[in-house]
């Protein structure tokens, strides 16, 4: 699998783990300083992420449609960003995360994760709609979700560590005819529902 330019996009493995971790907690302490109390980006962090990507990356989830699937953006070989896509039992499917180095955000390759991102649903997971969980406060990663066609379906709050409860939003990119920005809407039925983001 491959990017445009300078980005190749490959689909990761257990050798990533410890790339991932690490790019994964220094984006968090990045795009999170502020947004979140400083307790839920302490400084046991980096060896949390180390612990949580070697878990993902070893287990076995049985079928392969049950088996989530790790993108990872290369720069001159080097991870840039990854995209990490969770199956989900009502059929549609997480972004878990979206995180692109610090320092190298704004130069679209986001933007590569997020389509390469929604190509692998439609080959893997047909059908299937793709939606993520977003901080109501991560004002700059709502701007690029919405300008990359992300339909705000519903309010809910995401529980970070040390009990913390923060409202954020779910936006969605539903399969099929209806995918068009604006099909999607949000279901009455489904109530909102603390997460763990990661």
């Amino acid at each position: 699998m491959t990017g445009s330019g300078r980005i190749t996009i490959r689909h990761g493995g257990e050798r990533d783990a410890v790339h991932v971790a690490d790019l994964h907690t220094e984006s968090w302490c990045t795009s999170y300083r502020g947004i979140v109390p400083d307790e839920a980006i302490g400084d046991g962090l980096a060896v949390q992420r180390r612990e949580l990507w070697e878990l993902r990356l070893t287990v076995d989830y049985g079928t392969p449609e049950n088996t989530p699937v790790l993108l990872i953006a290369e720069r001159a070989g080097e991870p840039a960003g990854f995209v990490y896509l969770v199956p989900q039992p009502d059929g549609g499917v997480l972004v878990d995360n979206l995180h692109v180095r610090p320092g190298l955000t704004g130069g679209g390759i986001g933007r590569e994760l997020l389509a390469a991102a929604r190509a692998e649903v439609a080959a893997r997971y047909p059908g299937a709609d793709l939606y993520l969980e977003v901080l109501s406060a991560n004002t700059r990663a709502i701007a690029f979700y919405e300008r990359e066609g992300g339909v705000r379906i519903r309010a809910q709050e995401g529980a970070f560590p040390g009990g913390y409860l923060l409202p954020e939003y779910v936006y969605a990119w539903p399969a099929g005819p209806g995918s068009a920005p604006g099909a999607a809407t949000a279901d009455p039925a489904r109530p909102a529902r603390p997460t763990q983001p990661t």
